[in-house]
């Protein structure tokens, strides 16, 4: 992709998801997305209907009238985007890839945190962290990060959760927002989520095609695996073979839903074919 065809992409994308951030997602995400606490901001005179616990005595004594402490909720959030880049996410059986929808939703995520002056960062893995991007404020950090999740490309076409969220935990000190958007084709990363869990406010965001869920009949056809690149034969007519492509699908996404809660953390299905909007503006509203 030159130049000129990337700012195309990256102007396209902002337009649509900024304008989602800003008219659906603003006040949702600020609603659902807490501060870190109180922060004291000033001292006025005591109005009728103030709650007395906040009356300044210090104050208060010197002026020999009643005067009270105003707080402020402390907004500043540091969200983190963890999002796989893998093989697997360069699927697709309708007019849009997995990674498609995972740069989207990415993208609406990013501009809803500028909006309320949050920092954002990134992290892109397969089965390493291939690109880490620290939290920065600002519109022209949010272009680099839509920037990175149309260009990048990945070194290795296979899948590590666990070590991506490892890596989190190390870069990550203070308490973020987490979005780990992936098809979660994967296993054995419950345990180290559970510990991402306990720091962190998490959300897995699985994204994923139609055809992942059932295998159509379509007689004997040959098959290639993304992440691995091996190719077999596969005969679609097979009930026991379409049952088994059913049931591995199943196992993934009984893991993930109890990955997820077992940690504390929220999720979200989406279909590339499904309207992502209504998935976040859901999951925003049962939160806040």
């Amino acid at each position: 992709m030159n130049t000129k065809e990337l700012l195309k992409k990256v102007r396209k994308i902002e337009i649509k998801t900024r304008r989602l951030s800003d008219h659906i997602f603003g006040g949702e995400y600020h609603s659902t997305f807490k501060g870190r606490g109180m922060t004291f901001s000033e001292v006025r005179q005591y109005q009728f209907g103030d709650d007395v616990r906040s009356i300044d005595w210090n104050v208060t004594a010197r002026y020999n009238e009643p005067y009270v402490k105003v707080f402020e909720e402390e907004r500043e959030l540091t969200m983190m985007l963890m999002v796989d880049v893998s093989g697997s996410e360069l699927f697709a059986t309708t007019n849009q890839f997995k990674k498609d929808v995972l740069t989207e939703i990415s993208a609406t995520l990013a501009f809803s945190a500028m909006q309320n002056n949050d920092k954002v960062g990134l992290i892109l893995f397969s089965n390493e962290v291939e690109l880490f991007i620290p939290p920065k404020k600002g519109k022209s950090h949010v272009l680099r990060i839509i920037r990175e999740l149309l260009e990048f490309k990945p070194q290795s076409k296979e899948t590590n959760i666990a070590e991506a969220l490892k890596f989190l935990t190390n870069v990550m000190k203070k308490k973020a927002i987490v979005f780990v958007l992936s098809d979660f084709i994967a296993d054995a990363y419950d345990n180290t989520l559970r510990i991402v869990g306990n720091k962190h406010d998490v959300t897995g965001i699985r994204v994923y095609d139609e055809k992942e869920e059932y295998i159509p009949n379509l007689g004997m056809i040959q098959v290639q695996d993304t992440e691995t690149g091996g190719v077999k034969l596969v005969n679609t007519s097979s009930k026991k073979v379409r049952h088994e492509y059913w049931r591995y699908h199943l196992e993934k996404v009984d893991y993930f839903n109890t990955a997820f809660t077992k940690s504390g953390s929220g999720v979200i299905d989406c279909r590339v074919d499904e309207s992502y909007v209504k998935k976040l503006l859901g999951y925003f509203k049962r939160r806040g």
